[in-house]
């Protein structure tokens, strides 16, 4: 009898959530979006940049962005953080951007949103995994989200499926 609650509770937790008017964000991989979302609001869409592989995140450096249901764990201010990409250019300053959101993946410590210094690189498939934003838009995002703020990123679509197979489905219907 406990199980069947327990489960049955867990099953409601996000429409309660959304209820509640909680804030969440929610990652489209297919059309490469954030979007945060309260109740039945919309509070931003913006495009991003993600991993260049698809799929799960199967380890720590092959290029997939995570797909799941986590949380924000840390909120680092990484305007000083250098990153070298292996382009024969160095360490770059200002790779993360202003803010870097950790997130509680299980592959790597090392996934989150943030900034970029390749603001030209939203809407494809280029980072190592983590979920980039433009600079001015991981500032206006910082104000919705605290540690602890709900991440869902939703799964790959095959990308060699036909247009009409490779339809998303809108965020807010992510995470029911």
């Amino acid at each position: 009898m406990r199980k069947t609650i327990f489960v049955l509770l867990l099953a409601a937790a996000p429409w309660m959530m959304r209820a509640q008017g909680e804030k969440y964000i929610v990652v489209d991989k297919p059309t490469l979006q954030l979007y945060v979302i309260a109740g039945a609001d919309t509070l931003m869409s913006v495009p991003v940049c993600l991993g260049n592989g698809f799929g799960q995140k199967k380890t720590k450096n092959d290029g997939r962005t995570p797909e799941g249901d986590f949380i924000i764990t840390q909120i680092k201010n990484s305007k000083l953080w250098t990153h070298d990409f292996g382009d024969g250019q160095g360490e770059r300053k200002g790779a993360y951007g202003t803010w870097f959101f950790r997130l509680n993946t299980p592959v790597s410590s090392h996934i989150g949103i943030h900034g970029t210094c390749f603001p030209e690189s939203m809407g494809k498939r280029e980072s190592e995994g983590c979920v980039r934003l433009k600079n001015e838009d991981i500032d206006i995002l910082r104000t919705h989200v605290s540690i602890g703020t709900r991440v869902v990123i939703t799964a790959d679509t095959v990308p060699n499926k036909s247009a009409s197979e490779n339809q998303p489905t809108p965020a807010r219907d992510a995470v029911q």
